[in-house]
């Protein structure tokens, strides 16, 4: 008797699975609030099924994921494992500028204020 891996999985075991949220639970929440969309559409229920080729738009923090279904897994495995799982479309953020940095010392000395104040215009120029 052989076991053919399922097709389709409930939507938030798939999460979980894929490691996107730490808990099932967790998982089933955020769908059920309606803040995950399968191919576009708004999904309610944690049990709608996802398969490869479904297109997942969810938001995981602060940042919004859009991540393509590749396969469906048979366990919540280590974390390379889980990443086999999808694709990441998610578009690139940009990034923020940092603070300036003074040749990696951190914050500037008096001597480098100074000479940075040197460097301005002075207001009646």
């Amino acid at each position: 008797m052989t076991e053919e891996a399922p097709s389709r999985l409930r939507l938030d075991k798939w999460l979980w699975h894929a490691r996107f949220f730490k808990t099932r639970s967790l998982a089933a929440r955020i769908v059920a609030g309606g803040h995950v969309r399968v191919n576009a559409q708004k999904v309610h229920k944690p049990a709608a099924t996802v398969g490869p080729g479904d297109v997942l738009t969810f938001a995981q923090g602060r940042d919004v994921r859009v991540v393509r279904v590749v396969a469906i897994g048979e366990r919540r495995g280590p974390a390379p494992e889980a990443q086999q799982l999808y694709d990441d479309l998610t578009p690139v953020k940009e990034t923020v500028p940092q603070n300036p940095s003074y040749e990696g010392k951190g914050r500037p000395s008096g001597k480098d204020r100074r000479a940075l104040g040197s460097l301005r215009r002075s207001p009646l120029e």
